[in-house]
């Protein structure tokens, strides 16, 4: 993944899991990509907001009631999504994963995100989230760090290709 450096980030995005007693709360997203898919609360990062303050931000707006702390957000996984539009261009979006073991409030459904649920880390509805959850989910769940590379078709549709994975110890925050 040496040619991080040189990839032109389109986008700066967080993702945030909500993590208790080996259950993680996931929504139905709404809009955008991922329509009808489980997914965690999250968007793009705004211009002078940092990950944290985004991820904070985020969450209060797409569950109506949950409040999280910046200092109790842990961040777990480092992904850059690899998209293609349907006129064949790319982008790239970076997003920071975090989960959360302390918050208060509890989610409700939104014009973004429905049907918030908590699911056991073994029940985790991969077969109907993003195509590419799969391949990380499990491993941040299992409480491991990672940086990732992930290449998609048009709105995500399927992967092209195979993950890049790399296990690390620790992650830097921009």
């Amino acid at each position: 993944m040496q040619d991080q450096e040189k990839e032109r980030i389109m986008y700066e995005a967080t993702i945030l899991f909500l993590i208790r007693n080996g259950q993680v709360l996931l929504a139905r997203k709404v809009k955008k990509i991922g329509k009808g898919k489980w997914n965690g609360y999250g968007g793009e990062v705004e211009p002078g907001e940092t990950q944290r303050h985004a991820c904070v931000r985020e969450i209060a707006e797409e569950s109506c009631g949950i409040r999280v702390d910046e200092k109790d957000l842990i961040k777990v996984a480092d992904i850059r999504f690899h998209n293609t539009t349907e006129e064949n261009k790319k982008f790239v979006l970076h997003a920071s994963v975090f989960f959360a073991y302390r918050w208060e409030g509890e989610a409700s459904s939104t014009n973004e995100m429905a049907d918030p649920t908590w699911f056991d880390f073994d029940k985790v509805p991969y077969d109907q989230m993003i195509h590419g959850d799969a391949e990380w989910l499990p491993i941040v769940l299992s409480g491991k760090r990672i940086v990732m590379k992930i290449e998609y078709s048009p709105h995500q549709a399927q992967m092209i290709g195979e993950a890049e994975i790399q296990y690390v110890d620790s992650l830097l925050e921009e």
